[in-house]
C-alpha cells in the first residue's frame, strides 16, 4: 500500500477526501488535476453507495421548477452538456415523454415549465421540446387511452457507477492515491495538519494531510462524530429512492415521465436493452447502516402509477430486480421527503492557524462537477486552475458528443469476430479504452458468463478495482441481469471468493 505513514518524513498530502462516492472522486479528480497532492478513502467499493443507486439520468430537475429551484436547475442543465461533452461513451441524449393527465397540472403550466427547461442552461446539444399527438404518435401507442396531448423533451442518460469509477481513475492517473475498502478510523487535528489512521485488509496505515473533505454521503454524521470527535448535529436528511426492473413494456427508445395525484413523478426508462426501468419513490430512511430494501409499499406505490398510464397493467410478479439508495440530503425542514432540497450545501470549518475541514451535504450526480469546484474555492486550493474539468474527457471519452457511431464502426473493423452487442455494450462502457482490453489477435478469452469474457475481467480488476463478483456484475456493469446462478458461481471463484 503507498500510503505515507506518519512517522515518514515525506511531505503531507496537500489534500484527504473521505468518501468514494461522486462527490469525493470528483473532488479527488479535480484536486489532482491541479497539481496537488491528493489521498481518498472509501470504506467499501467506490461508488458502491448512493452513487450505484441512482435513476440514472444526468438532468436538470423538471420538477425542481415548482419549488423555485432556478439556480439548482439553471446549474444542472449547464452540467448536463458539459457532462455530454467530456463522457460521451457513458452519457448520452434521452428523450423524455411527459403526457398530460387531466386533473393534474395544466398543459398550459407544463408547456411553460418546459420552455424553461429548454432556456435556462444555454441549450446547444440537445434537441428542444415539442408537442405530441399521443393519440396519433406511436409513443401513445403504449399508454392507456385517455392521454391525447404529451410533449418531448431532452435530458441523458449515465452509466452513474461507472461515472465515479471514471472519475476516481483519472484523479489516479493524475497522481491521486485511490484506496478504496480502507476506512477512515480516526482524524484528529494536529495544528495545521490532519493526522489520519485508516484501516484496510493489509493492516492500519496513517497520514497526514492539511486539508480534508468529509464526503461520506449517508455516513458524514458517522465521520463526523465516530472519526472526528464531533458533538454537532449533522444537519442530514437520508431519503430512500427504490426502483423495479421488468422485462421490456415497449419497443421505442423513449422515456416517460410520469404525474401522479400525491404531486410526485416516476420515470420510466428503456434499460439495458432488454429491460425498463420505473422509479423512484421518496421516504426517509435515518439510519445509514441499515441497508436500504425496497418495500411492499414502495413496490406496490411504483406498479399503480405506472399502470395509471400503460395500457398494460404492470405487475409485481414481473419484476426481475429491484434496488435502492439513501439520497444524503441536507435537511432544510422540509415537512416531506420529496420537497427536501436536492441543492448542495459546503459547511467549513477553519480555525484560525487549523487544518480546514470541508463536510459535504447533499447535492445530485448531474451536479457534482460543480460541488467539487465549489469545495476547492471554499478550501481557497489553487483556484487559478479551476475550470480545467470542464474540458478534459474522462478516460475513454476523447470523441465527440455524437461521434459514438463513427467509434463503433471503427472497432468492430478492428475485431471483426465480435458480436455487434458485446462491440456495442464494451464501447458504452469504456469508450476508446475498449482497444486496451485486448489485443485483435488475442480475442476476448474464455467466456464466463452472458457476454462477460476473462480479458475483459482482467481489464476490470487491474484498472479498476474490482474485487468481487457484485462489483463486476452491478457497479462496473449491470450483467448481474443476464447472469445465471451457475454463471455467478464461476466469476464468485475467479474472484478468489
Amino acid at each position: 500500500m503507498s500510503l505515507r505513514a506518519s512517522s515518514s518524513p515525506a511531505e503531507p498530502y496537500d489534500l484527504a477526501v473521505i468518501g468514494g462516492g461522486i462527490n469525493g472522486a470528483g473532488i479527488a479528480r479535480d484536486a489532482a488535476g491541479r497539481g496537488l497532492s491528493v489521498v481518498l478513502f472509501e470504506k467499501g467499493d467506490l461508488g458502491g453507495g448512493t452513487s450505484a443507486n441512482s435513476t440514472k439520468l444526468i438532468h436538470g430537475g423538471l420538477r425542481y421548477l415548482e419549488h423555485y429551484e432556478f439556480r439548482l436547475v439553471r446549474e444542472a442543465l449547464i452540467e448536463r452538456e458539459i457532462l455530454l461533452g467530456i463522457a460521451p461513451h457513458i452519457i448520452w441524449p434521452l428523450r423524455f415523454v411527459l403526457p398530460h393527465h387531466q386533473g393534474l397540472r395544466p398543459a398550459s403550466l407544463l408547456r411553460l415549465g418546459l420552455f424553461l427547461y429548454d432556456h435556462l442552461g444555454g441549450r446547444k446539444l440537445l434537441p428542444a421540446t415539442k408537442r405530441i399527438d399521443l393519440t396519433r404518435s406511436p409513443l401513445g401507442a403504449p399508454l392507456s387511452p385517455g392521454h391525447a396531448i404529451g410533449f418531448e423533451y431532452s435530458d441523458c442518460w449515465v452509466e452513474d457507477s461507472r461515472l465515479v469509477l471514471l472519475n476516481a481513475k483519472d484523479a489516479a492517473e493524475r497522481g491521486a492515491a485511490i484506496h478504496p475498502r480502507m476506512a477512515v478510523t480516526a482524524a484528529r487535528r494536529e495544528g495545521a495538519l490532519w493526522h489520519i489512521t485508516a484501516e484496510g485488509r493489509d493492516g492500519i496505515a496513517e497520514c497526514h494531510a492539511r486539508a480534508l473533505v468529509n464526503a461520506a454521503g449517508p455516513w458524514v454524521g458517522a465521520v463526523q462524530g465516530l472519526v472526528m470527535g464531533s458533538n454537532q448535529p449533522a444537519r442530514l436528511r437520508l431519503v430512500k429512492g427504490s426502483h423495479i426492473v421488468l422485462p421490456r413494456l415497449y419497443d421505442h427508445d423513449r422515456a416517460y415521465i410520469f404525474q401522479n395525484a400525491d404531486g410526485r413523478i416516476i420515470f420510466a426508462i428503456p434499460y439495458e436493452r432488454d429491460f425498463t426501468l420505473i422509479g423512484t419513490t421518496d421516504e426517509d430512511h435515518p439510519n445509514p447502516d441499515e441497508p436500504p430494501q425496497i418495500s411492499e409499499d414502495e413496490i406496490t406505490y411504483l406498479c399503480a402509477a405506472a399502470s395509471g398510464y400503460f395500457r398494460k397493467p404492470v405487475r409485481r410478479e414481473g419484476i426481475v430486480w429491484t434496488y435502492s439508495g439513501l439520497r444524503p440530503l441536507y435537511d432544510d425542514g422540509a415537512s416531506k421527503a420529496q420537497e427536501a432540497t436536492r441543492d448542495y450545501v459546503l459547511n467549513l470549518d477553519a480555525p484560525a492557524g487549523q487544518a480546514p475541514l470541508l463536510t459535504v451535504f447533499g447535492g445530485k450526480i448531474t451536479t457534482y462537477r460543480k460541488l467539487a469546484e465549489a469545495a476547492l474555492a471554499e478550501l481557497r486550493l489553487k483556484p487559478e486552475k479551476a475550470g480545467w474539468t470542464a474540458r478534459a474527457a474522462l478516460p475513454g471519452g476523447d470523441f465527440a458528443p455524437d461521434g459514438f457511431p463513427a467509434l463503433l464502426a471503427a472497432f468492430q473493423r478492428d475485431f471483426p469476430l465480435l458480436p455487434a452487442a458485446l462491440c456495442t455494450r464494451l464501447l458504452r462502457a469504456y469508450g476508446t479504452r475498449a482497444w486496451r482490453i485486448f489485443a485483435p489477435d488475442q480475442g476476448p478469452g474464455p467466456a464466463i458468463g452472458a457476454d462477460l469474457h476473462a480479458a475483459e475481467l482482467a481489464y476490470l480488476r487491474r484498472e479498476e478495482w474490482a474485487e468481487s463478483a457484485e462489483d463486476v456484475l452491478w457497479r462496473r456493469s449491470k450483467l448481474g441481469l443476464r447472469f445465471d446462478a451457475g454463471a455467478r458461481d464461476r466469476l464468485a471463484r475467479l474472484m478468489g471468493g
